[in-house]
């Protein structure tokens, strides 16, 4: 922490001063590691050292200003471009083991027949027993073209499978389609490098084969964000040329720029709907928030994260690189939509929440009011059920995970993905495996139960409520026995889409799903009723 501390007295100092405070604090920083590297009772590593003091510093920043070492290049590139040299594959721990969670379609590992559920034995001849995900994942990275040979485990069959490792770009678009006939639909889960084409390229797909396509939706749930420039091409699909769409403003004023879309748009008139949540940030709320601005669309879901900080990559000697905070952005309204105030931080050295009293109201093209200094607040907002203790312990446990593999096993096809249910059947097969596994989950009435014994044991009334306290328990756990049965609907789905996975990979899940979801069903009501969406968007 002491460069941390260091780097905060500097920002203390008068302007006229920092050019020597920088100077000073240096050579003392300098001397700190040079008394350690000399005097030091045990051997100083330089590289962790120095790594370990750059990251207490950067700490007292904010979350997004982080440096690289040449050995992280990899990530570096996974963020900025989605892109990695690998085999195409998510992988998980369970005890001292890693398995396959999900081969992603048509990459490296499932062209070699790779599948879920199959434990990782070893990475080129050497075992992963009691090693981490991280451990296995690193291993198992390389550079394309280079061979891997994985020993798997399937069905108590342990085989190789040889593999070359391939440039691993994951597609940004994972899923686009119709839904309800005559709504489009397309899922962006990154905005990485062509983002905006492969959005535009789907959109003019799903007009061309659907000519009576009536509205939109883009979701953008779950999306953390990514190249700015990617954002402002796609809010250019449906917003004319030279409007703007962000500006960014910081200390460097080389770096403050407007950004305006600069294409002939695609489609000026269809009702469109952008979906978002808790975790959709930074360039996802550049879109929505920009498309709310500008009234063009309709948001509907839930408030959004609140990142509103713009980060440059900057190369750094010996091949690291350093990605600083270089900015904050703001939308066509004029509001910046940070959430979090890095700068004043509590006493305890938190950053906090921008206070409601500090948040300014602002006005769309339209008239309407928005806000700044927490996210995009949705047009709509839909509720949604939170998961029970229960569905939340089964997932935990990875047994909706292991009952699909079995499933899988057991069954060659299913029915397609928009069809596909859980029946009577698959539903007491699934009670009946789970009925010697673990899956403890302790309720809130349980808690309560408890707390009722304990504060009648101390308050001495436990002589005269004794027998009503185990009666209340008796009844609370024959009823709890039927949490199964009475959370049949939410655990049905979660086990479906498990099921799913094995058959038609990711897009079959996103595209059974369609039918039920909350925030998808409530975009296309409003789409579907011109009136209601007009309007929405009106003052």
């Amino acid at each position: 922490m002491l460069v941390a501390a260091l780097v905060s007295a500097t920002a203390q100092a008068p302007t006229e001063d920092k050019g020597f405070e920088i100077a000073k604090n240096l050579e003392i920083f300098a001397n700190v590691y040079k008394n350690l590297h000399l005097n030091y009772v045990d051997d100083v590593d330089p590289g962790k050292t120095m790594k370990t003091a750059i990251d207490a510093m950067l700490a007292s920043m904010d979350p997004y200003t982080n440096y690289y070492a040449e050995s992280d290049m990899e990530d570096v590139k996974m963020q900025v471009l989605g892109q990695y040299g690998g085999i195409g594959s998510l992988i998980h721990q369970e005890g001292d083991s890693v398995y396959i969670a999900e081969p992603y379609e048509g990459l490296p590992a499932d062209q070699a027949g790779v599948k879920i559920g199959d434990r990782i034995v070893a990475v080129n001849g050497e075992s992963t027993r009691g090693k981490t995900t991280s451990d296995v994942s690193a291993a198992m990275r390389g550079q394309a073209g280079t061979k891997l040979v994985l020993r798997l485990e399937r069905g108590g069959k342990e085989f190789d499978v040889d593999i070359t490792r391939a440039e691993i770009r994951l597609p940004n678009v994972s899923f686009s389609g119709m839904v309800a006939g005559n709504i489009g639909y397309v899922r962006l889960d990154e905005f990485t490098q062509d983002a905006a084409k492969n959005v535009r390229d789907a959109f003019k797909q799903l007009k061309q084969n659907n000519p009576d396509m009536r509205g939109f939706i883009l979701d953008l749930r779950g999306n953390g964000g990514g190249l700015m420039g990617e954002a402002v091409d796609i809010v250019n699909i449906w917003v004319k040329s030279n409007e703007l769409v962000v500006e960014t403003k910081g200390k460097v004023a080389s770096k403050n720029i407007k950004s305006r879309t600069r294409f002939t748009p695609e489609d000026l008139n269809i009702p469109l709907a952008v979906l978002i949540n808790g975790a959709s940030a930074s360039a996802s709320e550049i879109v929505s928030g920009s498309l709310q601005d500008l009234d063009r669309a309709v948001i509907i879901g839930n408030r959004s994260y609140g990142k509103g900080l713009v980060q440059n990559i900057l190369p750094m000697p010996y091949n690291s690189q350093m990605k600083v905070t270089v900015s904050k952005y703001f939308i066509p309204s004029g509001r910046c939509i940070q959430a979090i105030d890095y700068k004043n931080r509590d006493a305890q050295g938190r950053a906090t929440k921008v206070p409601d009293s500090l948040k300014t109201a602002f006005q769309t093209r339209n008239g309407r009011t928005v806000y700044d200094g927490f996210g995009i607040e949705p047009d709509v907002e839909v509720d949604h059920e939170e998961s029970s203790l229960l569905a939340v312990a089964l997932y935990n446990r990875f047994h909706f995970f292991n009952y699909a593999k079995k499933f899988a096993q057991q069954h060659p096809t299913v029915a397609p993905a928009g069809q596909f249910q859980i029946t009577d059947d698959i539903w007491q097969d699934f009670v009946s495996y789970l009925s010697d596994k673990t899956y403890d989950y302790t309720t809130y009435t349980e808690n309560i139960i408890s707390d009722l014994r304990k504060v009648a044991e101390e308050e001495n009334y436990m002589d005269n409520l004794k027998q009503q306290i185990d009666q209340l328990e008796k009844t609370y756990k024959d009823a709890k026995k039927e949490d199964l049965n009475r959370n049949r609907k939410e655990i049905s789905l979660l086990l479906a889409d498990a099921i799913l996975l094995h058959y038609y990979h990711r897009k079959g899940c996103i595209e059974a799903s369609l039918s039920f979801d909350p925030d998808v069903l409530k975009a296309v009501e409003i789409l579907s009723d011109p009136a209601e969406y007009k309007k929405i968007l009106k003052k």
